[in-house]
């Protein structure tokens, strides 16, 4: 992986801004769970291909390929279906804050994924940030239905991290998304149909409603999941992952000022985010000196 610099850095710092309030309108949407996940891979893959006709961009792979794009889609509607459902079964706070088990993740399968040496660093600062996990859990036992349902979000969202890690060696990132979206959606679809949930009461969706969904697909799923495929070119996985558990961090911030009351959380909540910070921090220093070491 190519050394990532201080543009890619801030590039993904916006990313993970932008996906920590996709949490916020998870919570503000009136239409949940696998349905909202419906509207947002169809949508947003509409988008996308609109972008990539109006620049006359091939959009043809070869076949194996594209098998693997597929799989890789599924694994992001599954993150995305379990996402939602946890927000749906605790809050916005409670289910962002379970992604810092992302980075500990990240430390012990990508070395597997990319043959290279474990790094005792990482296996570190993940450890830090299951304590600060064992924290939250501790004083928000009530919403362990919901815990439990982010975890398993976050375990595929891994998954599609490090898959994805590779495929975004060989095309374009925008290429890689649409046929990530469109597979997502077309498992999203099979799902909903298994359920029977495709109702009148389904497609009867709120106006206020609508102009969430859209902002939901454009802004904080075509753009901001593009641009996180892109940033992977030049960062590690693990480095993303870690970034990434800022996430809670600025959606836990947002919900508290925008959605109110039902996001309030204890001291002892907000002292194991703060852990998360301090740990993305120190990766960020350490990896800096690691690098200017070899070099």
């Amino acid at each position: 992986m190519q050394g990532g610099s201080l543009k890619s850095y801030l590039n993904l710092h916006l990313i993970v801004f932008i996906w920590g309030f996709t949490g916020v309108l998870g919570g503000l949407i009136s239409v949940r769970g696998a349905s909202l996940v419906w509207y947002r891979m169809l949508l947003a893959s509409l988008f996308m291909l609109i972008w990539l006709m109006a620049n006359k961009v091939p959009l043809k792979l070869p076949w194996r390929e594209a098998l693997k794009l597929l799989f890789t889609g599924v694994l992001i509607g599954i993150h995305w279906i379990l996402f939602f459902t946890a927000i749906d079964i605790s809050n916005v706070s409670v289910t962002l804050a379970m992604f810092s088990m992302g980075a500990f993740f990240a430390a012990i399968f990508e070395p597997i994924f990319y043959g290279r040496k474990m790094l005792w660093y990482e296996v570190f600062f993940g450890l830090l940030i299951i304590g600060s996990l064992c924290l939250i859990l501790k004083v928000e036992f009530k919403y362990l239905a919901g815990m439990v349902c982010a975890l398993a979000s976050v375990f595929f969202g891994v998954m599609f991290t490090l898959v994805n890690g590779k495929l975004t060696q060989k095309y374009r990132p925008d290429v890689i998304t649409l046929y990530e979206f469109i597979a997502g959606f077309v498992f999203v679809s099979l799902w909903l149909t298994f359920n029977n949930s495709f109702t009148v009461d389904f497609f009867n969706v709120p106006l206020n409603d609508w102009w969430l969904i859209l902002l939901l697909a454009s802004v904080c799923t075509a753009y901001a999941f593009t641009a996180s495929v892109n940033i992977m070119r030049k960062l590690t996985p693990y480095t993303v992952m870690l970034t990434t558990n800022l996430e809670p961090v600025y959606g836990i911030l947002l919900a508290y000022f925008i959605i109110g009351e039902a996001e309030h959380m204890s001291p002892a909540f907000y002292f194991g985010a703060a852990i998360i910070i301090l740990v993305v921090i120190t990766n960020g220093v350490v990896k800096h000196k690691f690098k200017k070491e070899v070099s």
